[in-house]
C-alpha cells in the first residue's frame, strides 16, 4: 500500500510485527532489533491514526486521503431539530410554559432519532461501498483494467470516509452522554 492509502489492517499487521521484532531484540539483547521494532510500532500507530483521521464540516466529512462525502440529510435535519427543540425547552422552562417546554423536549427527542437514523444509513452505506470498492479494485487489478481499478479505489475511499464520518459523530455523542 502506498503512503497515502492508509489502512487499519496494515497498521495492525505492522504493530504486531514491530512488537515481535522488539520482543526478539529484547530477548537476544540486540538493541538494534529492539529499536527497529519500537519504530515499526510507532509507525503503525501513526498509520492507524491517519486511517481514522476525518474532518467534520456541517453536512460533510473529509478524510485524510482527501475523499469527501455528504452526510445523510437526516443527520443534519436531526441535529437542527435537536438544537431548536433544546431552545424551545429552555425558553419554555424560563417562561414557565409547560406546553412549549414539552414541545421542545419532543422535538429534541425526534431530532435524536432522526440523526441516529442518518448515522446508521451512512455507516451501513459506507461499509457497503468500502467493501464493493475493495473487491472491485482487486478484480480490476487482476484483469488489468486501470480505469476500473481507479473507479473502485475512489468508491472504497468514499465509503471509508462516509463510515468514518458516522463513527466520528457517534463517538462524539457517546462522549457527550458520558459527561452528563
Amino acid at each position: 500500500m502506498s503512503d497515502n492509502n492508509t489502512s487499519t489492517l496494515k497498521s495492525y499487521v505492522d504493530s504486531a510485527t514491530g512488537t515481535i521484532q522488539s520482543a526478539i531484540g529484547n530477548l537476544t539483547g540486540n538493541t538494534g532489533d529492539q529499536a527497529k521494532g519500537e519504530t515499526r510500532q510507532d509507525k503503525a500507530d501513526a498509520e492507524y491514526q491517519a486511517s481514522h483521521a476525518t474532518a467534520k464540516l456541517p453536512g460533510a466529512t473529509i478524510s485524510g486521503s482527501g475523499a469527501a462525502t455528504r452526510d445523510d440529510p437526516n443527520r443534519t435535519e436531526g441535529s437542527w431539530n435537536q438544537t431548536v427543540g433544546s431552545a424551545k425547552e429552555t425558553v419554555g422552562g424560563l417562561l414557565g410554559n409547560e406546553s412549549l417546554k414539552a414541545s421542545g423536549r419532543q422535538q429534541n427527542l425526534e431530532g435524536q432519532e432522526q440523526e441516529a437514523k442518518g448515522q446508521l444509513h451512512d455507516f451501513g452505506s459506507g461499509a457497503a461501498n468500502r467493501a464493493q470498492g475493495a473487491v472491485g479494485s482487486a478484480v480490476s487489478g487482476l484483469t488489468g483494467d486501470k480505469s476500473g481499478q481507479a473507479h473502485y479505489e475512489q468508491m472504497r475511499a468514499e465509503g471509508k470516509t462516509q463510515q468514518r464520518g458516522a463513527e466520528h459523530d457517534i463517538q462524539k455523542q457517546g462522549e457527550a452522554q458520558r459527561e452528563l
